[in-house]
């Protein structure tokens, strides 16, 4: 194989979990050129990656925002355009790794003689050569995605999110904690922040939990997230409760240098929460609607599920917003948590 397309465009969690596929790629096929397609803001997760050779912006948001101006032949003119210039890169194998018809219709105008769908749906299965249905053990994280690798004879020794830093952007972040009085390794990163309130943990809680990390591990409490949520934010890091808020502060390839260098991260069903597990940082993750994988594949990982039975609710739930499943996990069984990952190694 000489030319590779993976199609995983959004969002930051899926492609971290996807991370490992390009290693598996890499590892069977050492000469061949790996691509990486993904949307515009999300190429700094896997554009300083030894595994892939480029990343390619598919530029899905200013199309959306000529449809909605009306400019809807530009929109078409300006997707078909980029469908050529994919075209013209001769890809030999496309491999939709997101299995919607959007993506399917992506790795159709590539033209590649050979493309390959994982999970493949609402049509797109009809745009592939071959479509390999979603398996692998849910319990463990990258799974699916494990499973297709196996399906399709990869090397797969090492199928663990990983990640890399580009330079200019870690120099930055490390700038940045430094104005906060924040040195590498001393403090915990809380990522509080997902799509949906159902996959949140509550302000009280971090608020609790603060005070506890702070005087057991020495470790200082900051709080990332976009800018989108610097309103929440306000109400999380509240000044009396210990918390550095660097919420809407750094762009992407920043956060996650700053998780690369964490001495700790807690977080929600989050992308900066998976990426706390790719760069083997002590990791606890807090789920309740969504099915959690429990197997990090690393000792300094745990996950935090409850269980109860009308979980995963996933975007349906049925708890009239009460979200128990999050609500009774404590501050304290966090820290109990947070404390066994900073004993363990990776």
């Amino acid at each position: 194989m000489k030319k590779v397309l993976i199609i995983r465009a959004s969002a930051i969690g899926d492609i971290v979990f996807a991370s490992p596929f390009a290693r598996s790629l890499k590892e069977t096929w050492p000469d061949a050129h790996i691509a990486w397609l993904m949307e515009k803001g999300n190429e700094p997760l896997m554009a300083a990656s030894p595994w892939v050779d480029e990343c390619i912006v598919i530029p899905v948001a200013e199309w959306k925002n000529l449809w909605k101006q009306g400019k809807k032949w530009q929109a078409f003119k300006a997707a078909r355009a980029f469908g050529k210039e994919l075209k013209a890169r001769h890809f030999d194998v496309t491999i939709d790794l997101q299995g919607l018809l959007k993506s399917g219709i992506v790795a159709w105008m590539t033209g590649a003689p050979r493309r390959i769908g994982l999970g493949s749906r609402e049509g797109s299965q009809w745009l592939m050569n071959q479509v390999i249905p979603r398996g692998g053990e849910p319990r463990r994280i990258s799974s699916e995605y494990l499973y297709l690798a196996e399906r399709l004879g990869l090397e797969h020794d090492h199928f663990t999110p990983a990640l890399s830093l580009d330079p200019e952007a870690e120099k930055q972040a490390l700038e940045k904690l430094a104005a906060h009085g924040l040195q590498p390794g001393k403090y915990a990163v809380f990522a509080a922040f997902t799509t949906r309130p159902q996959k949140h943990w509550f302000a009280d809680a971090w608020q609790a939990l603060a005070p506890l990390v702070k005087e057991k591990t020495g470790l200082t409490p900051v709080l990332l997230g976009g800018p989108s949520d610097i309103p929440v934010a306000r109400s999380i890091a509240l000044p009396s409760s210990g918390i550095i808020n660097m919420t809407g502060q750094t762009r992407l390839a920043e956060a996650v240098a700053i998780v690369s260098h964490a001495g700790a991260l807690i977080g929600v069903d989050t992308g900066l929460t998976h990426m706390g597990i790719a760069f083997d940082i002590p990791t606890v993750a807090l789920f309740g609607s969504t099915r959690p994988y429990t197997d990090t594949t690393r000792d300094n990982a745990k996950v935090i599920w409850l269980g109860r039975t009308c979980s995963p609710c996933r975007r349906k739930p049925t708890c009239q917003g009460r979200f128990e499943c999050l609500r009774d996990i404590t501050p304290e069984s966090v820290m109990a948590e947070l404390d066994a990952v900073l004993k363990s190694r990776s």
